[in-house]
């Protein structure tokens, strides 16, 4: 089968290659690959910043995939061969709260990933694909769409006409705005893009702030709340900017910290954090439970997917090329 495989960190040293196509052990699905979605994740693990001592070489990247099972191993039976599904990053995290040790089984590093043609899936980590989406769709759900809904859901708990703060219009932001909305909250959006801003409103945000010419936007936030602040905020940015998060979200209200787009390291003010009385809980996805509960909950309210682009598979620098410049919604490649 064709796979690209990353041989050492930076884009460079990602290569288009021929390798055995994987066979099925028990329990096992293999997978023809119809589509794969890129997520920050994946760049990282590429620039190696993303736990680069667990990256093997060459590695098969990329974790989030959708495709149709080809050929099943022995004992098998949640899924058969014609059946659509989607990868799930954290394999062993079936339900509950995560183990110890969850990162060391997940799709796209340490474990093969998505982008090649043939993929192996263990049938308890499987997820069916939603019937009203294509692989091309239903790729962009393992990690952005999943991680909106574990945050908003499982751990933000948000009810009807409570605020929900979104950062960016990448992909977790952009499905957050999309499923607070269906859940009846009212979604507050930033975005250094006053056209990103516009756009999202169309998705059911309530309002836009401009983090470029409005710095201190957390007290934008606080004027938008009658001075409460949100009850459940989004963090993908990481860095500095936790501080600005906590001064933004109401006492004793939630920060889901999902991602470090501007950091991984932060200095963080404990006195707001303290007498706010702020819960500030690390986001890793969720486990396949959710992903099931969530798949009927789109199915449900009719939620589709935002793609920024769609590339082919020999493109698939280039596709990480447009996640680096940054993507409204996500960046997806077919494979097939």
């Amino acid at each position: 089968m064709k796979a690209w495989l990353l041989k050492d960190f930076g884009l460079d040293n990602l290569q288009l290659e021929e390798v055995a196509t994987p066979q099925p052990k028990a329990g096992e699905l293999l997978v023809k690959v119809g589509a794969v979605s890129l997520n920050f994740r994946d760049k990282a693990i590429v620039d190696g910043i993303y736990e680069p001592h667990l990256v093997p070489k060459p590695l098969i990247p990329v974790s989030d995939a959708a495709g149709t099972v080809v050929a099943i191993g022995d004992n098998v039976t949640r899924f058969k061969v014609g059946d659509r599904v989607n990868s799930h990053l954290y394999s062993r995290w079936l339900d509950g709260e995560p183990g110890p040790n969850e990162p060391d089984y997940c799709f796209g590093s340490p474990l093969p990933g998505g982008l090649a043609e043939y993929m192996i899936i263990h049938e308890d980590s499987a997820v069916g694909a939603p019937d009203n989406m294509s692989d091309i769709e239903a790729a962009t759900l393992p990690i952005a769409a999943l991680t909106a809904w574990y945050s908003l859901v499982d751990f933000g708990q948000i009810q009807t006409g409570q605020t929900v703060l979104v950062q960016g219009t990448g992909g977790v932001s952009i499905f957050a705005v999309q499923i607070a909305t269906a859940l009846g909250a009212k979604v507050i959006a930033t975005s250094s893009s006053d056209q990103n801003l516009q756009a999202v409103k169309t998705l059911g945000a309530v309002a836009g702030i401009n983090y470029r010419t409005t710095p201190n936007w957390a007290d934008e936030v606080l004027k938008l709340t009658d001075g409460k602040g949100v009850d459940l905020l989004l963090d993908v940015a990481g860095g500095s900017g936790i501080n600005q998060s906590v001064a933004a979200t109401k006492a004793s209200g939630r920060i889901a910290q999902i991602g470090f787009l501007t950091g991984q390291t932060v200095e963080l003010n404990l006195m707001p954090l303290i007498f706010r009385q702020t819960t500030i809980r690390g986001i890793a996805v969720a486990p396949r439970s959710s992903f099931d509960r969530m798949n009927a909950f789109l199915n449900e309210h009719k939620i589709r997917p935002v793609i920024d682009q769609v590339y082919p598979f020999e493109k698939a620098r280039e596709a990480y090329e447009h996640l680096a410049r940054g993507a409204f919604g996500k960046v997806v490649i077919k494979i097939a």
